[in-house]
């Protein structure tokens, strides 16, 4: 570890080193625009349960700043797109076929469709927290957070270009860890200076403890894998030959978006509440449908479960695998190929998803439930979506700052 980051300080990797400047330089172009409140809004909104886009937007909601939107609609569109291509829309199938022209045809059509949806958002959200506005006011509005996410979409582009991970990526994570030394505030405000003594600050040192342990947790099921060996049939693998070939299925292949696609849904109803500011529906929402309602949380548990389901063979196709690896001349070992590799895959993926579903449940419901039996403020929580999101992009940076150095020493060790 600190023969990495010795070699990360060495003058042979100055270029890196801009690279993560340029990354902080661009992170804090992000943070300061959350800060610009669009015209004609009052700062400090009641965000309710828009909580979660708040949290991925650095608070940019509740200051309902011209960031307020962030790069939410992009995901979407990314989601909605991978949906096509499911043979739901032949077009789009034959693009996902033609290699890198299809996915740049891809890519425009997901920022174009990104950007819609961001001015259909941003003038739902401005009906809603502008009071006795104007449509004028609603355009206005919208058009100022469409190209406020328009600009984060850039700002992310230049990151992938110029400087490490993925822009988009990197935008959502600082905008979680934005929020993280406020909330270490408020639960010390809570409980050590409310209950003051040594019972409040055992308590405090409680809270950090069950939070690392909660990242520690996440770590282990983000890094735990699966591994399927493949054997070919023009290679044998014993001490003298190359090591076993396999293919590693993650415990939690979908990653957050089955949370994403359950806080969408959950909080589709309460949007349309404030939308058309029907007191009644608005109630039954409240009542019923909101994440603090016992039915509400149930629902959402529920969703992130069947979507966890439903993204995984998404992303992994049995079918498509077994057909790759019987054309590759591979097949699992004791595992005829064909449909005998199809329902063996398919099985592993099951076992793996009911187990990686039923966590990813319960850390995204974590949250809610330390508020039903907390009486810290709704700012403070443990675990959530944000920190599957901050663990896996810290990991995917960390492989790629490790591939990185690991490849620069190759290449000089050729040289010398």
């Amino acid at each position: 570890m600190f023969k990495k980051v010795k070699q990360f300080f060495s003058p042979a990797n100055k270029d890196l080193r801009k690279k993560v400047w340029f990354t902080f330089a661009m992170l804090f172009v992000f943070k300061l625009g959350t800060a610009v409140v669009v015209p004609g809004v009052e700062a400090d909104l009641n965000v309710g349960f828009l909580e979660l886009l708040n949290v991925l937007g650095g608070g940019a909601m509740q200051n309902f700043s011209i960031f307020a939107l962030g790069v939410m609609p992009y995901i979407t569109a990314s989601i909605i797109m991978q949906l096509l291509q499911m043979d739901i829309i032949p077009y789009f199938t034959e693009l996902s076929k033609q290699g890198q022209t299809g996915r740049n045809k891809i890519n425009q059509i997901t920022r174009v469709l990104g950007i819609v949806l961001a001015f259909i958002q941003g003038y739902m959200f401005s009906f809603a927290f502008i009071p006795n506005g104007t449509v004028t006011d609603y355009i206005e509005a919208s058009l100022v957070l469409t190209a406020g996410t328009s600009l984060l979409l850039w700002i992310g582009d230049e990151i992938t270009k110029k400087g490490l991970g993925n822009g988009t990526s990197m935008i959502i994570m600082a905008g979680i860890l934005a929020s993280v030394p406020y909330m270490f505030t408020q639960a010390y405000d809570g409980l050590v200076t409310v209950d003051a003594g040594v019972m409040g600050a055992v308590k405090f040192a409680l809270f950090i403890i069950l939070y690392l342990a909660i990242i520690l947790g996440v770590l282990y099921v983000q890094l735990a894998e699966r591994r399927i060996p493949i054997q070919y049939a023009n290679k044998t693998n014993n001490v003298f030959s190359n090591k076993q070939t396999y293919i590693p299925f993650r415990l939690n292949s979908a990653g957050v978006v089955p949370v994403i696609f359950a806080s969408a849904l959950i909080s589709a109803p309460a949007l349309i509440a404030q939308f058309t500011k029907n007191e009644e529906f608005m109630k039954f929402v409240n009542e019923w449908l909101s994440l603090t309602s016992v039915t509400g949380f149930i629902l959402f548990i529920v969703f992130i479960v069947a979507f966890s389901f439903f993204y995984t063979f998404i992303v992994i196709k049995p079918k498509e695998m077994a057909e790759n690896l019987q054309k590759s001349g591979g097949y699992i070992p004791g595992i005829r190929p064909g449909d005998e590799t199809i329902k063996f895959v398919s099985k592993v993926l099951i076992r793996l998803t009911v187990v990686g579903s039923v966590f990813l449940a319960f850390i995204a419901g974590l949250p809610y439930i330390f508020g039903m039996i907390s009486d810290l403020p709704s700012t403070v929580s443990i675990g959530g979506t944000g920190l599957l999101i901050v663990i896996g992009v810290i990991l995917e940076l960390y492989k790629q700052l490790e591939s990185s150095l690991i490849s620069r020493s190759y290449k000089r060790r050729r040289v010398l």
